[in-house]
């Protein structure tokens, strides 16, 4: 069974810091894509931030690009992402995923394995 447990998320003031962690079980982790969403509370739909190749290839969303670092250790089965120069409008909650290769998603998380693999989510909260 697939699973994906994110950890780390919580309350933080502008400008700060946070670094979420996302550990992977029952798929070949060192072979696959791996990837952060955002869902904003009261919206439906999932903004990819950044991915990961199992090659070890960064990308990132403009929103967050230069703020944000995604890695990968492939012998713990972790992907993190550190989050620095927090600001309100990164409220949101994060999602770690696998196999969703940065695609748009309408909403999130998704059931269907069609749409990757995804973990509960975490809460980032920031304050003005």
């Amino acid at each position: 069974e697939v699973q994906l447990v994110e950890s780390g998320g919580g309350s933080v003031q502008a400008g700060g810091s946070l670094r979420l962690s996302c550990t992977a079980s029952g798929f070949t982790f060192a072979g696959d894509d791996m990837g952060w969403y955002r869902r904003p509370s009261g919206q439906s739909s999932c903004e990819s931030i950044s991915r990961i190749s199992s090659e070890g290839l960064a990308h990132y969303g403009d929103s967050v690009k230069g703020r944000f670092t995604i890695s990968r250790d492939t012998t713990r089965n972790i992907v993190y992402l550190q989050m620095d120069s927090l600001a309100p409008d990164d409220t949101a909650v994060y999602y770690c995923s696998a196999r969703t290769f940065g695609a748009p998603m309408r909403y999130c998380p998704r059931s269907d394995p069609r749409f990757g693999y995804w973990g509960q989510g975490t809460q980032v909260t920031v304050s003005s």
